[in-house]
């Protein structure tokens, strides 16, 4: 270790050139990376943070250019480089990993060329030696049977296995600097936990200094040791994890921190604080503050007369703001006090799912269709009852059954067995093409990606009254021209933006208007399939008390589906766990977040990772990856990655699946364990003053 910075970037301007204008993307932007440091960069969509990324690597495209400051690596101006220099210093002293691990890995090589490659390239060493090393650095990532993995090619590796890849040939040359930009986003929660442990461990291992770019508070609390946060190309606060966590002084800061579901967070007494208004385009940025129209402590005359510099602070020369107001803010004030909106209280049982089974008989030779055929147990003996204005939870790693259980209730998909009642009507038999105008109606979907769920070519207005023509509302044009603007008054969008086209919409406001179509048919029950995982966290908070807003006005009953379980904890009444095709666990949102738990559900709490400095977690990662429903181990679906297992005698793991017991007050477990040994399970997640 020295005392010289790995990184040093200072007063950063970059911008990307049009044929109509010059669009400053980055504009005086400062941090600096100490050996063995990991910096955080989180700020919404749009801030910069993968500008700056691409700005260290030197790879901006045609467009990109840097018109002021420095970028220096070990002491070494990466401006003044040539193109070879470059090239050298690219994979062997920086490595970055990216959001997408199939973009990183060539199709057509296996694993060990591709791996072999960077040393091969960047050092003076024989084939061998580099076998050898990629050998070594599977191992150190942790995927099992690395010499199969050697011969393996990327397609043949699940989403965690990619990502461990890429981070493995990120490392094989031992860099300096490691830039991970959103690595973990399109990965489940409990690989997501894996991942960031692997990470801290190699850094610690190999001695290497990160730069984790991420819009999870969460994670970067996990994983760095400083922070910098972002708004609309500007750094607006840095300094250490509890300096930023504990002792924010930028309302920006502040503004993120009271829009994300921490504990303690209550839809009805405590609900989420949106940031009011909207991101800003890099060419329509305000005067002055660039925070400035969303702020709480805005002062006219005074936040927009002109540019604002970063700050140092009097408590931590490592601490700064870009705020001109920070002592007149009192930043220890409680919220003010919400109204108590209280939700609604439950009504009759709406829909009632009854030992519902979803097979698929696929052929067991991907290449081709002939041949013999296996039969996928997608869901498997499914049970349970939603009441009006109640909302259910599901949640479970990719491959668990939740969408495929969406695709029955909605009618895209037919049921192999069992039964599913809408008002005690049965309709798992019947596809949607056949289903009744009010069935279809009464069963609406809120989809995860609200890019792909609208018609490009179509107005917003016109395809909510699309929607209004296909369930027969109103009696004429004027009519559903009326109750289209009715529904955007619903979503709290402006009447103007039913002229608007998709492309001139937000995510957040796309999502709205899914949300708006939705509810054309006047839908009782809502199938929401992570509906705000693709938004950033400011939106999120909007969206899901909108969701709140209109359950409570409507009487709907939410099925919400995520992966993401501090949104769960915050606005269900009940969750049902789901592993391989199985509920494991089914309660009220206190029984299944408090011991016992069913031992899969205690790995998914473990692995949420809380933007919470009080917060304190047990520490427990999943090994292995969830088994192929076409393939599914014998006995209990979870045995293969228990750590509770050894506490059942006779191996009743392996040969019988467990039946659904009930505990307390209704509290469901699939499980062998006997009550005993539930009874000694400790709490999952604890705060420091013990609550």
């Amino acid at each position: 270790m020295t005392d010289q910075p790995v990184l040093e970037i200072s007063n950063l301007h970059i911008s990307f050139f049009t044929r109509l204008m010059e669009i400053p993307a980055v504009m005086d932007f400062s941090c600096t990376i100490q050996p063995g440091e990991a910096m955080g960069l989180v700020g919404e969509s749009g801030c910069g943070k993968s500008t700056v990324a691409l700005g260290v690597m030197q790879d901006l495209g045609v467009n990109g250019r840097i018109v002021g400051g420095s970028i220096k690596f070990q002491g070494q101006d990466l401006m003044t480089m040539s193109p070879e220099e470059l090239r050298n210093i690219r994979g062997s002293k920086i490595a970055m990993i990216y959001q997408e691990p199939m973009a990183s890995l060539n199709p057509t090589m296996k694993i060990g060329r591709q791996l072999m490659e960077v040393p091969l390239i960047h050092e003076d060493i024989s084939e061998s030696e580099a076998e050898a090393r990629a050998l070594q650095v599977l191992e150190d990532v942790k995927l099992p049977d690395p010499e199969r993995i050697m011969t393996a090619f990327p397609h043949q590796l699940s989403g965690g296995q990619q990502q461990r890849i890429v981070i493995a040939m990120a490392l094989m040359s031992k860099p300096a600097l490691l830039i991970l930009d959103e690595p973990t986003t399109a990965l489940d929660v409990t690989v997501e936990a894996a991942i960031v442990d692997l990470v801290k461990g190699l850094g610690k291992k190999y001695g290497t200094s990160m730069l984790f770019i991420s819009h999870n508070l969460g994670l970067i609390l996990e994983t760095c040791d400083r922070l910098c946060v972002m708004y609309s190309g500007e750094a607006v606060e840095t300094g250490s994890i509890t300096d930023v966590f504990d002792k924010m002084r930028h309302p920006y800061t502040q503004a993120l921190f009271r829009s994300i579901p921490l504990p303690g967070a209550d839809k009805n007494v405590r609900p989420l604080v949106a940031i009011r208004g909207n991101f800003p385009l890099p060419h329509e940025r305000p005067q002055g503050c660039n925070f400035g129209p969303r702020c709480d402590y805005f002062q006219s005359g005074l936040c927009d007369a002109g540019n604002i510099q970063m700050q140092t602070l009097d408590d931590n020369d490592r601490h700064g703001s870009r705020c001109l107001r920070i002592a007149e803010i009192d930043w220890d004030a409680p919220l003010e006090a919400q109204s108590d909106t209280q939700s609604n209280p439950l009504g009759e049982v709406v829909l009632e799912v009854e030992d519902l089974r979803k097979y698929y008989q696929v052929s067991a030779n991907a290449l081709t269709s002939g041949g013999t055929r296996k039969v996928v147990k997608a869901n498997e003996t499914i049970s349970f009852r939603v009441r009006e204005s109640e909302t259910l939870a599901i949640v479970g790693e990719s491959g668990c059954g939740k969408s495929t259980l969406a695709k029955v209730l909605m009618g895209l998909e037919t049921a192999s067995d069992g039964a599913v009642k809408v008002d005690g009507n049965n309709i798992e038999f019947t596809p949607i093409e056949d289903r009744k105008t009010e069935t279809v109606a009464d069963i609406q979907m809120v989809f995860q990606n609200p890019f792909d769920t609208l018609n490009p070519s179509i107005s917003v207005g016109s395809q909510i009254v699309r929607a209004l023509e296909i369930f027969h509302i109103g009696n004429s044009d004027q009519e559903r021209e009326q109750r289209m603007l009715e529904l955007l008054d619903l979503v709290k969008l402006p009447r103007e933006f039913a002229r608007r086209m998709p492309r001139q919409l937000s995510g957040g406001q796309k999502q709205r208007v899914g949300i708006a179509r939705a509810f054309a048919g006047g839908a009782r029950i809502v199938v929401a399939d992570e509906p705000v995982s693709a938004l950033d966290v400011s939106v999120q908070a909007a969206v899901t008390d909108l969701l709140m807003d209109i359950q409570r006005e409507k009487k709907t009953t939410l099925l919400f589906i995520s992966h993401d379980l501090s949104i769960v904890r915050y606005l269900s009444d009940r969750v049902m766990v789901m592993y391989l095709g199985h509920v494991v666990e089914l309660g009220s949102t206190d029984q299944v977040f408090s011991p016992p738990y069913h031992p899969y559900t205690e790995a998914l709490l473990s692995a949420v990772p809380i933007a919470d400095t009080q917060v304190q977690k047990q520490h427990i990662v999943l090994e292995g990856d969830i088994p192929s429903a076409m393939n599914p181990p014998s006995g209990c679906p979870f045995q293969t990655r228990c750590r509770w297992k050894s506490e059942v005698k006779d191996g009743l793991c392996d040969r019988e699946v467990p039946p659904m017991r009930t505990l307390a007050d209704g509290h469901q477990v699939k499980c062998h364990l006997a009550e005993e040994i539930l009874a000694k399970m400790t709490p999952v997640i604890t705060l420091e003053n013990g609550a």
